[in-house]
């Protein structure tokens, strides 16, 4: 397995949940971070207990200009970026005429261009480097979708199609693309909108540190392998 100590990652959606998990998984193994997200008060606390260097970044993935900031952060800070993880996203359960236009939107625009986005920012170092890593987390409702979650499983079908069509056209300058499809976790992911705190399910979702862990394993690998679609869920959850 590669050594991660000395690289430097990216993080998108990185103020809770997955994003955050990710963030100390990879501290933990040496790496420099960039985290983004629109609530810079929790990206500033999350910095304060890691220890690694951290730059933190107010963005909303939804905009382009938000996205080159990012990336352009990693680069001034620490003169490189070998890692991209598109993290951020949102959801929420509901049937196809349930959600409001303003609450589909939001969900169609983070999820699908807020994913795009970041990538098209970080590709042209990566292109120069003759290598780099894109994670992009999505979920098994890409795979396969689920009732009252229609729109949403269509912006994770969206993200697994667009990782598979960019393994076929960067690989060839090195940049791996990987894509993560956990199951049930348990975070603050659709919570007002067809989750509750006190819901018992949650207890036996996945946890955002297991998520966290397998995007440190895909990273680790040696450079002459990729891993293209890894799909988890709990041991708890029925397929």
């Amino acid at each position: 397995m590669r050594d991660l100590d000395g690289t430097v990652a990216a993080i998108t959606g990185a103020s809770a949940g997955i994003g955050a998990a990710t963030a100390r998984a990879l501290a933990s193994e040496g790496v420099s971070l960039v985290l983004g997200a629109r609530r810079t008060e929790r990206l500033e606390q999350l910095a304060d207990e890691l220890e690694t260097p951290v730059a933190v970044v107010e963005m909303d993935v939804r905009e382009a200009s938000d996205a080159t900031k990012l990336v352009s952060v990693a680069y001034d800070r620490f003169g490189r970026l070998d890692a991209l993880i598109a993290n951020a996203g949102i959801g929420a359960y509901g049937g196809i005429m349930d959600l409001t236009d303003d609450q589909l939107s939001e969900m169609m625009d983070t999820n699908i261009a807020g994913t795009v986005w970041p990538i098209r920012a970080a590709v042209p170092g990566f292109v120069d480097a003759g290598e780099g890593d894109i994670v992009i987390v999505a979920s098994v409702a890409g795979l396969r979708g689920a009732g009252d979650e229609a729109v949403y499983a269509a912006t994770k079908f969206a993200q697994v199609g667009l990782a598979g069509a960019l393994d076929r056209e960067l690989r060839e300058h090195g940049i791996r693309v990987s894509t993560l499809c956990p199951g049930g976790t348990a975070t603050e992911f659709a919570m007002g909108v067809g989750r509750t705190p006190d819901m018992p399910g949650l207890d036996e979702m996945m946890r955002a540190d297991d998520v966290a862990s397998a995007v440190v394993t895909v990273l680790k690998q040696p450079r002459t392998m990729r891993t293209l679609v890894w799909s988890m869920r709990s041991i708890h959850e029925p397929d």
